[in-house]
């Protein structure tokens, strides 16, 4: 059955659209189980109900063309409870429909299980026969665990057909809406840019051209290149190869063929594509074909085309490299959005991003808050290489990208964009006010920062220091270590542009979902390996380096902290101390006027939370990193959007944890902070005042938003709502106290543009 099992997805995955998809669905399934009928019901929202949408053993008039409302009949059964139902005598049960145009009545047993993907169902798979018997367990498995691994594969058909404006069913349809998470809150609309690796045939976009000629004469010429190299590594491997090895390279050049691959592209380019796109499409094409042979030595053949179109995908690039264009209201769109794309358009052009990867709390969703770009991570649906010059609608409030948006649709969109707006012109009276609450209690809000556009930024919010300078950000732009005096000149800036009040710079951070690209950290569990201070203590050089940097750049101005990230033990705290002494006296000797800094740790794993008194006897201060924090108590990877729902910081266990911190560093004398994401929500703000944190520090754009809530709350009542929360056991429960308690305050309005997760 195993067999079975796999060929079916094969072949359904090697299909050229959904409607190819299904039809490979039913026929084969019809077979492998032996039934007389096989049928596919996909949901249609646009017409609120399931089509018909393949069968094998209907009446082939209904197919596309019979309907059944959500809830009606036995599929509207199985779609609605997301279960089995298996009958002997279908006909009997009170959910039958009968539906005459599709012939079904001489069939009695039924068989349907849901096709759910991500939570939702998306449509039915049944099949029937004409003798009254129940499906055995076995069939009943066997269709269940088909029904799961072909549920993506429909999901992802359905997604392109949707981007062209069509519906399951082939109805016309708009404001199709795909769900990933928040990433940065706020409401962007725009041009799709896509953006994709060089010479990966994966993810190579479609785009229209004119001059076909000029992409006819580009591809032609590419595949000369190639064809010369394999001629080439024919002749240069005489003597050195077996023969019947070097036959690959003749065989290499026959697929170049004007009748084999080399046709299909040229058609392709013929019906106006890019020679980019067609040669991609085509190549994927055949590596799919390849790969559902049941030979082995056939299926490994599917590597062979994919590197030979993959070096002709090289020449391609080489010839005419890819010029991309940013229009004025740009939406990046990549399969993995990085740092270095954001780095590469104009700022004043781009207005939204989008990532097929990636989560709320991933790094470039870090970085695009603190840029106030809208922003969506994790839309695993979305098919990006149909996007490129697409209007979109980014709304980061809901983690959703709409394509096809109606006027109407539209238009509400630009008005939340208007409000968002009048509300930002309206925090900026309270910029040069202190933050404090209503009975008088102090707060001090800092803010995160990586890049010097963002100090900036800080600074016209009111800022009161940096919380968090992400000293891997420089490290991320460089296509190398940058020495000792680079990096000094970066952090002198970041120093000096906010004299006299403190700058925190943590040491670097690298490892988890931040690599650098020229020092990849291959691991299969990142986030349980080698990152932050421990990358840094086995390799001294580096965070010597780093110190030393920060030192320098600190004379004259002494306003420097220096932060450990990933602590989970004293004895990396009194490594790291060691080293930041050694670098201390290094630079004493060589006659630089240098001050010893303030020196803390980061609470963000479980461990330390549990050592929190003993490592603050050891240090001047004391940060919490509430993102990576939440995301090792509640062991949920926050870079994977599948369970992008369960990362929480309203957990109870992850307030129980900040609250026990505060308690054990205060006892110690010490200043407690938090720079995670959790210190920009309003909300959350209001609940870490409450616990004693001494400084919230966020990202520059939401800090009027947190300074307008704390001014509009007294201590009382923020103290009053922490111990309420506390008794609670749900996070949701914990959210919804919240904002009702904001609500009464009358701050709501400010809630839906700061929420987290």
């Amino acid at each position: 059955m195993l067999d079975r099992l796999r060929s079916i997805v094969q072949a359904v995955n090697s299909a050229k659209d959904l409607r190819s998809a299904l039809d490979i669905i039913v026929s084969r399934v019809s077979e492998a189980m032996d039934t007389e009928v096989c049928s596919v019901y996909l949901l249609d929202s646009d017409i609120n109900g399931h089509v018909l949408m393949a069968s094998q053993g209907l009446k082939q008039e209904a197919v596309g063309h019979v309907s059944l409302g959500l809830g009606e009949g036995l599929v509207g059964l199985v779609a609605q409870q997301a279960e089995p139902v298996n009958l002997v005598d279908a006909d009997q049960h009170p959910s039958f429909h009968f539906l005459p145009e599709t012939g079904e009545e001489p069939f009695k047993s039924f068989l349907g299980v849901p096709i759910i993907h991500h939570r939702s169902v998306l449509g039915v798979l049944v099949v029937q026969n004409r003798e009254r018997r129940r499906f055995d367990a076995g069939e009943e498995a066997f269709l269940i665990t088909l029904s799961a691994q072909l549920a993506g594969v429909i999901a992802h058909a359905e997604a392109t057909g949707a981007i062209q404006g069509t519906s399951p069913s082939g109805h016309k349809t708009a404001d199709t809406t795909f769900s990933g998470v928040s990433g940065s809150s706020g409401v962007a609309i725009g041009t799709a840019v896509v953006i994709f690796p060089p010479a990966d045939l994966r993810h190579v976009p479609m785009r229209a051209v004119t001059d076909i000629d000029h992409e006819l004469e580009l591809f032609n010429n590419s595949l000369q290149a190639v064809r010369n190299d394999m001629s080439a590594l024919y002749e240069n491997t005489a003597g050195h190869m077996p023969e019947g090895e070097r036959e690959l390279f003749n065989v290499y050049l026959h697929m170049l063929d004007d009748d084999a691959l080399g046709r299909e592209v040229v058609e392709q380019i013929r019906n106006g594509v890019w020679a980019q796109g067609a040669l991609a499409h085509v190549a994927n094409e055949h590596v799919r074909s390849f790969e559902l042979m049941s030979d082995k030595y056939l299926r490994e053949r599917a590597v062979d085309i994919k590197d030979l179109c993959s070096r002709v995908l090289a020449y391609l690039q080489e010839r005419e490299p890819v010029k991309t264009e940013y229009p004025e209201d740009t939406i990046l769109v990549s399969e993995e959005l990085t740092p270095s794309m954001l780095a590469e358009v104009p700022k004043e052009n781009l207005r939204g991003l989008i990532s097929v990867k990636g989560s709320g709390s991933s790094h470039v969703a870090i970085l695009a808050r603190g840029m106030g770009l809208p922003t969506v991570m994790g839309v695993v649906d979305l098919p990006i290489n149909q996007l490129d010059g697409k209007e979109m609608i980014v709304d980061g409030y809901n983690g959703q990208v709409i394509s096809n948006p109606t006027d109407q649709l539209r238009q509400r969109f630009q008005d939340t964009i208007r409000e968002e707006d009048v509300l930002t012109q309206g925090l900026a009276d309270i910029k040069d006010l202190p933050c404090e609450t209503a009975d008088h209690h102090r707060v001090h809000l800092w803010v995160n920062t990586g890049l010097i556009s963002d100090v900036i930024r800080s600074l016209d919010q009111g800022a009161e220091g940096i919380g968090l300078f992400r000293t891997e950000v420089p490290f991320l732009l460089s296509e190398r270590f940058p020495s000792e005096q680079e990096q000094a000149s970066i952090y002198r800036e970041q120093l000096q542009a906010f004299s006299p009040m403190p700058v925190t710079m943590r040491t670097l951070d690298v490892g988890g979902d931040k690599d650098l690209p020229y020092f990849p950290i291959e691991e299969a569990n990142p986030f349980l390996g080698w990152r932050g201070i421990r990358v840094t203590l086995d390799h001294p050089e580096i965070f010597s380096a780093q110190i030393r940097a920060m030192l320098k750049a600190s004379i004259g101005l002494n306003n420097l902290q220096i932060m450990l990230p990933m602590i989970s033990s004293v004895s990396e705290v009194v490594a790291s101390t060691q080293l930041i002494k050694k670098a201390y006296r290094e630079l004493l000797q060589e006659g630089h006027d240098v001050k010893y800094p303030r020196v803390g740790v980061m609470i963000e794993l479980p461990a330390a939370v549990y050592q929190a008194r003993s490592l603050a006897r050891m240090v001047d201060f004391v940060s919490v990193g509430s993102n990576d924090l939440t995301q090792y108590i509640l062991a949920v990877d926050r870079n994977n959007p599948r369970v992008a729902n369960l990362y929480n910081s309203f957990h109870p266990s992850v307030l129980q944890a900040l609250r026990h911190v505060v308690s054990e560093a205060h006892q110690e004398g010490k200043q407690v902070s938090i720079c995670g994401e959790m210190a920009g929500d309003p909300g959350a703000a209001v609940l870490l005042m409450a616990m004693g944190f001494d400084v919230l520090s966020m990202n520059s754009s939401t800090l009027l938003k947190v300074k307008s809530v704390i001014r509009s709350i007294t201590m009382d009542a923020a103290q009053d709502l922490l111990e309420q929360v506390m008794l609670l056991e749900d996070a949701q429960t914990i959210r919804s106290a919240v904002d009702m308690a904001l609500y009464n305050a009358g701050v709501d309005r400010l809630l839906r543009s700061s929420r987290i997760h």
